[in-house]
């Protein structure tokens, strides 16, 4: 199972879609049904005005599904991923049901884009995958970018300064005009979780997402440009990102449920496609849920990473729903010194620099819980002693009261840890033996 549309099948058979019949536009009112559901069931529209394809949307927009996507429990999802980062699998090339179809002059207007939010400049792509590789192909590079439709033929593509960012450097180094770049829509959630994480420069993220199908992600070249593309997409463009023109993209709402500021970003030229001939098109709602999990989990993983080598236990860690999966996190563990856990807050904010707000807890405190964390700060946390404020510092341009052009703003840790000997800060337990237990929990089941 590698492709988008067998694991719906799979959550088709555990009750976890709503196909909505009645026709939808593409401006507004689908996405209205994707935030009628968000963070609940995935949505297929299965009349889209206008187009022959459908659109589903929501389908990583829960931790569960995107652990059962994965096949992992949640205790070794840290592990799992930092070892397909580190233990990439080369991927074998070859044909695929994306070639069903290839279109030589393809409009972005061909295909059903979603306008979202009532202030939107125009329809976005927001589920998309963009590969590049380097001009003297020594680098591969897959992220996730939205992508605003300009033009028939022209998209804005939003680009962070990272990898991408990086390569684009390398082209007008090398004199280029341009970068061939594949766009694919519709994946299985592993190429998404694998292009959400930060895995250094130079590695594929499609190898990382092969690693973690267990070597079945199969990649095909494309037909008009020099990329390759995975072969069961549903759907994937094809153009030339132009490294020296920019335009105007934005404002975009995004993980805040806010509009990020307008700049002026690089411009993608379509020249082909390729999609299934009964393709559906992804769509991914921002500042749902599935954006927060699918921006927020693969950072878990680093800052679980970087936790470890201060305290070698760490129960778990927690990018929050409220955070909007970006801005706060919370991590438990065990603490062995007094010091401990400003340490482990500085580790925090190293391993992801966006992060506004930290908060430690200890390993009796659920981190994902967030009525037993808020218990922790108020029985444990003492302002004078037990805050750390770094100002002045580079926080996420996702960030609305700080200074989202200089990215500067301020970070706060808090230390929510009891002492070490425990006194008056431990939860009392009722004893309770298994006969009452088992008669609890009949009734239990029972209410």
């Amino acid at each position: 199972m590698t492709d988008l549309r067998t694991f719906l099948g799979r959550l088709e058979e555990s009750g976890e879609v709503v196909h909505i019949l009645e026709p939808l536009s593409v401006e507004h009112e689908i996405a209205a049904a994707l935030q009628r559901f968000d963070g609940g069931k995935v949505v297929i529209a299965e009349n889209v005005k206008g187009y022959d394809a459908k659109v589903v949307g929501g389908v990583c927009g829960t931790r569960g599904r995107i652990l059962d996507a994965l096949g992992v429990e949640a205790g070794d999802l840290y592990g799992h991923l930092q070892s397909a980062i580190k233990n990439p699998t080369p991927c074998v090339l070859g044909d695929g049901p994306v070639k069903e179809v290839l279109l030589d002059d393809p409009k972005a207007t061909d295909f059903p884009v979603l306008t979202h939010f009532e202030g939107d400049p125009g329809p976005y792509f927001t589920s998309a995958i963009v590969y590049v590789r380097s001009p003297d192909g020594s680098v591969e590079n897959v992220s996730f970018h939205r992508l605003l439709v300009i033009g028939e033929r022209r998209l804005a593509i939003r680009v962070v300064p990272r990898h991408l960012y990086r390569i684009m450097q390398m082209a007008r180094e090398a004199g280029l005009e341009s970068l061939d770049v594949s766009i694919s829509v519709g994946v299985h959630p592993a190429v998404y979780v694998s292009c959400s994480s930060p895995a250094p420069f130079g590695v594929s993220e499609f190898e990382i997402a092969n690693t973690l199908l267990g070597g079945r992600l199969r990649l095909t070249e494309c037909a008009h440009v020099d990329a390759l593309a995975p072969a069961d997409a549903e759907l994937v463009l094809e153009g030339r990102l132009m490294v020296n023109e920019e335009v105007a993209e934005g404002p975009f709402v995004d993980l805040s449920g806010t509009y990020d500021i307008e700049r002026m970003q690089p411009v993608i030229e379509l020249v082909g496609a390729m999609h299934r001939a009964d393709y559906m098109y992804e769509a991914l709602l921002p500042s749902s849920a599935e954006h927060r999990l699918l921006m927020g989990m693969p950072r878990e993983v680093r800052i679980w990473e970087y936790v470890r080598n201060v305290v070698p236990t760490v129960r778990g860690v927690n990018m929050t729903v409220g955070g909007m999966g970006w801005l706060h996190a919370v991590v438990s563990f065990e603490k062995f010194r007094e010091g401990d856990p400003k340490n482990v807050l500085m580790a925090i904010f190293a391993a992801h620099p966006s992060l506004k707000h930290a908060i430690v807890v200890d390993s009796d405190i659920d981190p994902y819980n967030m009525e037993e964390v808020e218990w922790a700060i108020a029985t444990r946390f003492r302002g004078d002693e037990d805050l750390l404020v770094i100002p002045h510092v580079r926080v996420s341009s996702l960030d609305p009261v700080s200074d989202q052009e200089k990215e500067l703003g301020c970070k706060v840790g808090v230390d929510a840890t009891k002492p070490l000997d425990g006194g008056g800060f431990t939860r009392p337990d009722i004893p309770v033996s298994d006969e009452i237990k088992k008669i609890l929990d009949k009734y239990s089941k029972g209410s």
